[in-house]
């Protein structure tokens, strides 16, 4: 029984069976059936549909956004710009799909060499409550138009949102086995790994879960992109524009309640500056409003589930215990649903889970340094690597960051973000492989090289 329950008050709004293995035995069979037809549908044909998919997208954002903010907590505006960012990503790869996987000819001495990008099969996704609609789109938008189709294993406290992707997706006319909704727990998910009819799997998740499902997938020889865990730096020099990076500083934590992979979690400042930004940044953490995610002047909302907030209260206090100081914040907010005041933790040692386990809620842990060396060095101190945000108008700096920080991408003088455009992923413990972008479109394809004699 998989159970919808609306964080801001812990009030169920909805369950649901899940499938009996009958049923998901169906499910994958009819999956395989797709591929057969859809591999073979033109780019044309699939754009025309994923076009539509963005249509529906943008004309029910707010519609869509409810659903989300009712099931996992984020405020309404950020999840109607969720909505907005899934058409986003599906008119992108309408767009550019064919070209990203165009016949590339390779010159040999044969009369003819290329190499063809071509479709695997059936792709599974294991995705995260987190961005319950983005999570989702910037997977199947590309692999559908590649030629894949998909089944989502989605996160069990959002069923509603992974019943209402696989209807617009519908509704643009992929039909119901090019993409299906898999409700199912999790404890099911290895047996469809290993299940003859899934060709890879693609999982956002965390350690622990990555782990799992790449085991379960190298056992069985398929291939697999791991987006996991990130405890990003913000790295501030005395050069940067300081009004920019400390109004941006709060939004990269606060992002999405604060339970983002790639929201800015360590603050690492040189110590010229470092008394300057705490104060601003303590200031904006506290003017934040946190309540009714369904109130337009909510910033913060309530952290997905008990467990989640209770985990977030758990670190912050074996932090303080460990000899962190808690400027502001570190305590859960009276009344229904799981809330969780904007905390700043500073005078953080390295047996502090702050100072090396991902705080997945609003909680900044906040760092001095003496010398740009010194930020690197701190920053890579952590067995993450999503991404980083630099803020320094210095060119030596600037290039030393972007050199020496080991992330999947560095930001500089902006907030890391997602984008259509861009290859997104990690190194380390944040895992391997790219989404979005043409590293992402390619995958889940087959690298097939051509020869033809004469």
């Amino acid at each position: 029984m998989l159970k919808s329950i609306n964080p801001a008050t812990n009030a169920e709004l909805a369950r649901f069976d899940e499938l009996t293995d009958a049923e998901l035995d169906a499910c994958l069979d009819r999956a395989a059936q797709a591929f057969e037809r859809h591999r073979l549908t033109t780019f044309a044909e699939r754009a025309r549909r994923m076009q539509r998919a963005a249509e529906i997208l943008d004309g029910e954002k707010n519609d869509l956004g409810k659903i989300m903010t009712l099931e996992m907590g984020k405020t309404l505006k950020s999840a109607a710009e969720e909505a907005a960012k899934c058409a986003w990503v599906c008119r992108h790869y309408a767009e550019h799909a064919h070209a990203l996987l165009a016949d590339e000819t390779i010159k040999t001495d044969a009369a003819r060499s290329y190499v063809a990008y071509q479709p695997l099969g059936v792709v599974l996704a294991v995705m995260p409550w987190n961005f319950p609609f983005w999570q989702v789109f910037r997977f199947a938008a590309p692999a559908l138009m590649a030629g894949n189709v998909a089944v989502l294993k989605h996160a069990s406290n959002v069923p509603q949102c992974a019943l209402a992707i696989a209807q617009v997706l519908a509704r643009a006319g992929f039909d119901g086995d090019e993409f299906q909704t898999l409700l199912l727990g999790s404890s099911r998910v290895g047996g469809v790994i290993q299940d003859p009819r899934i060709a890879a799997v693609t999982i956002t998740g965390s350690e622990q879960a990555g782990s799992e499902v790449a085991s379960i997938a190298g056992k069985a020889i398929k291939k697999t992109v791991l987006e996991l865990g990130g405890s990003d730096p913000f790295i501030v020099m005395p050069s940067a524009n300081l009004n920019a990076a400390v109004t941006t500083a709060v939004k990269a934590r606060m992002v999405n309640n604060g339970e983002s992979c790639i929201a800015a979690k360590r603050f690492i400042v040189h110590e010229r500056i470092a008394e300057e930004f705490e104060r601003r940044f303590v200031g904006g953490m506290e003017a934040l409003t946190v309540g009714d995610p369904l109130d337009p002047k909510t910033d913060v909302g309530p952290l997905a589930t008990p467990k989640i907030r209770d985990d977030v209260a758990s670190q912050v206090e074996r932090s303080v215990a460990a000899g962190a100081k808690l400027v502001t914040g570190g305590r859960r907010v009276d009344g229904p649903g799981n809330f969780y005041a904007p905390t700043v933790l500073t005078h953080i040692p390295q047996n502090a889970p702050a100072y090396h386990e991902e705080v997945f809620g609003p909680v900044a842990s906040l760092f001095r340094v003496a010398t740009a060396r010194d930020a690197i060095t701190l920053a890579n101190d952590t067995t993450f690597g999503l991404g980083a945000s630099v803020w320094t108008r210095d060119a030596a700096e600037r290039d030393a960051f972007i050199r020496d920080i080991q992330s999947g991408a560095v930001f500089v003088n902006a907030q890391v973000v997602s984008d259509p455009r861009l290859p997104f992923g990690g190194v380390k413990r944040s895992g391997y492989g790219r989404e979005l972008s043409r590293d992402g479109i390619r995958e889940f394809v087959n690298v097939k090289t051509i020869l033809i004699a004469e």
